[in-house]
């Protein structure tokens, strides 16, 4: 659904800002000025971005409807078309709309906008339209991006949805960008988990994309927050999902890619991340999988491999949230004391010795050798075949007296 000039019946469409229409009823000229301006600069433009940065987005907003000299060495064909914008944009009736909706309008210097979204300097959004009832500047403080393959396998959406339920559990916020694949099972995950989950759109947050995660989305309203670049009613281009992506890579403490190939949007996220300071992580995948390629490429250069929440956490979480020691099965040798795990392997794999011989080559006294040797008897770890003494074809019930723990 289309907004564009439907407020042109109250007379204030395409209206230049000034000082006299902050009232009790208009929101400040600032805010209009600049959620105008989300309708007609593209997202993560660094050329008007510096305009906006220089001049402010009052001035600016004058210079592109005509009512004052364009900004200082903007190209006429730039000037031009963005003109042709300003005259279509209707600030009052996107910032109606998204009231309507139960959401919001964002401006940096707002107490809910999200001060990490500065490092993109003149890339940051000129402003950012929310829904949901959560704060997203405290939800972001502690939140990560699962992000990767849109035709994931049953591993990936597998491994995101997991990983999604151990982040919400633990107090984290997942980000994706609510695409099908990783993105849906990494917000699907997070929800089931009755934990935070936000959605940034390469849309307007009324415009429901793509059209089979209309359910998703609005249990992302209900439970968590959508936010956006764009105003309400704008569509999604293959520049705008690209520029979508330096948003979810600077709102969060890191990006961890579960699944993606060579040419996959989510490498250049993890990679965004990484110029901002974020922490980048990677799930590895069969190694014979496409959908695994671009991973293991991240993996060899600047990511960090992760296989569960606690070990995201641990690198993104403050000091202490360490991830709990891996470790494999205790084996039965693993409760032996020094003294007899020693003797044990002195003992040779094939064949028998005798007590001294085993004394000699563990460097052990013989007295304390004899007498290990008839505990490890004992304990099912050796058997006696008159003075030598060999290890049993099998272990005891408990397992693992063979070298290596084999």
């Amino acid at each position: 659904m289309s907004l564009l000039g439907s407020a042109s019946g109250d007379g204030r469409k395409g209206r230049v800002p000034g000082p006299g229409t902050g009232t009790s009823s208009d929101p400040e000229p600032e805010r209009l000025a600049r959620a105008a301006l989300t309708r007609v600069l593209e997202p993560g433009d660094e050329v008007t971005g510096g305009w906006l940065r220089r001049m402010g987005p009052m001035a600016l907003w004058r210079s592109l409807l005509g009512a004052d000299d364009p900004p200082e060495g903007a190209g006429e064909t730039k000037v031009a078309g963005l003109r042709l914008r300003a005259e279509r944009a209707s600030p009052e009736a996107d910032l109606a709309t998204v009231t309507a909706l139960g959401g919001r309008f964002l401006c940096p210097g707002d107490d809910e906008w999200p001060r990490q979204l500065d490092d993109l300097g003149d890339a940051r959004p000129v402003g950012l339209w929310v829904r949901g009832t959560a704060n997203l500047r405290l939800w972001a403080l502690r939140s990560v991006a699962l992000v990767g393959a849109r035709a994931c396998t049953e591993y990936g959406a597998h491994v995101a949805a997991t990983l999604a339920a151990g982040l919400a559990e633990r107090g984290w916020s997942v980000v994706s960008g609510a695409a099908y694949g990783v993105d849906g099972a990494a917000h699907r995950g997070a929800l089931a988990a009755g934990g935070a989950t936000v959605a940034v759109l390469a849309s307007g947050v009324d415009r429901v994309y793509p059209s089979g995660h209309t359910e998703l989305l609005e249990r992302i309203a209900e439970q968590g927050l959508i936010i956006a670049e764009l105003p309400p009613g704008d569509h999604p281009t293959r520049s705008r999902f690209i520029q979508r992506n330096r948003v979810i890579a600077a709102l969060t403490r890191g990006t961890v890619v579960v699944e993606a190939a060579l040419r996959s949007g989510s490498l250049a996220t993890a990679r965004r991340a990484a110029e901002l300071g974020r922490f980048t992580m990677g799930v590895p995948g069969p190694v014979t999988s496409g959908l695994s390629a671009g991973v293991h490429q991240l993996l060899r250069g600047e990511a960090a491999v992760v296989a569960d929440a606690a070990e995201i956490i641990e690198l993104v979480g403050s000091i202490g949230d360490l991830a709990p020691e891996r470790r494999g099965p205790v084996l039965a040798r693993d409760l032996l004391d020094p003294t007899a795990a020693r003797l044990l392997e002195a003992l040779p794999v094939r064949g028998a010795a005798e007590a001294r011989q085993i004394a000699c080559d563990s460097g052990t006294a013989l007295e304390v050798t004899q007498a290990k040797l008839f505990e490890l008897q004992a304990l099912g770890f050796v058997q006696r075949c008159g003075p030598r003494w060999e290890l049993p074809p099998r272990g005891p019930s408990a397992g693992g007296y063979r070298r290596g723990g084999s």
